[in-house]
């Protein structure tokens, strides 16, 4: 079965997260993406967080399924002349250097397009042209500069970050969708172009619903926020809202039978109007159907507190599970909150690929996730990382057409 990118070459200058996971997701769907790595060092990750002794780290191999290595030296002049054959060959370059950093190896924008006018060629940065457009950026900073930890947490705590990479992963997908996009664009015009992803623009992406309440503020509290329930006036920014829902029905977290000893014995409950009147039977407060004070959304929005703590009363009687199996058939909407721990045992996620066990020849079998995306006539594979320069000769041969003798002449000089 082909694949949707299997005619499409990636040159991949990234390393870390946020590049690597743009170009593992074109891997995954097909694309042959080469991972140039410097020689006898590869990829920084490939020896951070190592948990078995000699092998290559779950934070490289998770991140770089699909790929193949080449080790390059591109400041040799010998490793130049290949990476000059790589421009050529390639569709599209991803990088994530320090800014200027291409210009300084000698690959300027302008001299890829002398040597390759359809190359696309695809970066991360940190912030976009501006004053910080030259910072260094990693995920906890971009999280900060993109709206997410201003409104993250509680009103009265420090602000937070999430657990979800959304600086660099998220990143990472923007970046991807972009060389999609520029790749359909060159199909029509025969040309490549620059596709910029920076991590600020990318969070606060993610962050819309905030920059939505920041504009509503302008007319009035904000009245799906607890704090308007319980009369503490708002500021002129989006405030942190705790575990309030982002939409129009409000929403908590919610306790479940076994929190005192489980830490994610939690449940998110949602009081959607459509089904208020089944919420009222499930929790044991069928006055409230037709009680003035909260009968309608606008009414009972003075006193979420009192209503939350009632739905609480009932979900610390249920598992987190038991919630799921009584309010679901309902049409309320709730959900668990699942460890790290249940997900990798989820047998359902297995069955779908969205976490698969992949067997390494250094460290033995290990779980990743899998391809997020299902595409009916696309299955995916998940290919394990590749090892530093493991196919170095593979590539200068079969992509870039170097003969044997020629590829022992590239070692000896040190350029691969």
């Amino acid at each position: 079965m082909s694949k949707a990118l299997d005619h499409i070459k990636i040159l991949d200058f990234t390393h870390v997260q946020s590049g690597p996971t743009c170009t593992q997701l074109l891997a995954w769907m097909g694309a042959d993406v080469i991972k140039v790595e410097r020689p006898g060092v590869g990829d920084a990750t490939r020896k951070q967080l190592v948990d078995v002794e000699g092998a290559d780290s779950l934070y490289f191999t998770m991140l770089n399924h699909n790929k193949r290595s080449l080790t390059l030296n591109s400041k040799t002049p010998e490793g130049k002349e290949v990476l000059e054959r790589l421009v050529k060959t390639c569709d599209v370059l991803v990088e994530n250097f320090a800014p200027g950093a291409l210009d300084r190896m000698g690959f300027s924008w302008e001299r890829i397009q002398e040597l390759n006018p359809g190359m696309i060629m695809a970066s991360v940065k940190g912030f976009g042209p501006g004053p910080y457009e030259d910072c260094k950026v990693y995920e906890n900073v971009a999280q900060c500069a993109g709206g997410s930890a201003s409104t993250t947490g509680f009103r009265d705590g420090l602000p937070l970050v999430t657990g979800a990479q959304i600086g660099d992963s998220g990143t990472g997908l923007h970046l991807a969708f972009g060389i999609c996009a520029a790749l359909i664009h060159r199909e029509k015009t025969g040309r490549g172009q620059r596709v910029l992803a920076p991590m600020q623009d990318g969070v606060l992406n993610l962050c819309r619903v905030k920059l939505r309440d920041q504009q509503r503020l302008k007319a009035g509290p904000l009245k799906e926020y607890s704090q308007h329930g319980e009369g503490v006036p708002f500021g002129e920014a989006t405030p942190r809202a705790g575990n309030d829902s982002g939409g129009g029905q409000p929403g908590r977290i919610l306790k479940c039978k076994g929190w005192e000893t489980d830490p994610d014995a939690y449940t998110y409950f949602i009081t959607q109007a459509a089904v208020w009147q089944k919420i009222c039977d499930v929790i044991g407060k069928p006055d409230w159907k037709e009680h003035p004070d909260y009968a309608t959304p606008p009414a009972r929005l003075p006193h979420l507190n009192e209503i939350f703590g009632a739905i609480e009363e009932w979900t610390m009687t249920q598992t987190k599970y038991e919630v799921m199996e009584i309010c679901n058939p309902l049409d309320i909407p709730v959900g668990p909150i699942l460890s790290m721990k249940e997900l990798a045992e989820e047998p359902s996620l297995r069955a779908t690929g969205t976490i698969v066990e992949v067997d390494h020849p250094e460290r033995g079998p290990y779980l990743s996730v899998g391809c997020p995306v299902k595409l009916s006539d696309n299955e995916v594979v998940v290919e394990r990382s590749p090892l530093l320069g493991e196919h170095s000769e593979e590539i200068l041969g079969e992509v870039l057409g170097y003969s044997a003798e020629e590829i022992a002449s590239l070692r000896e000089s040190g350029a691969v």
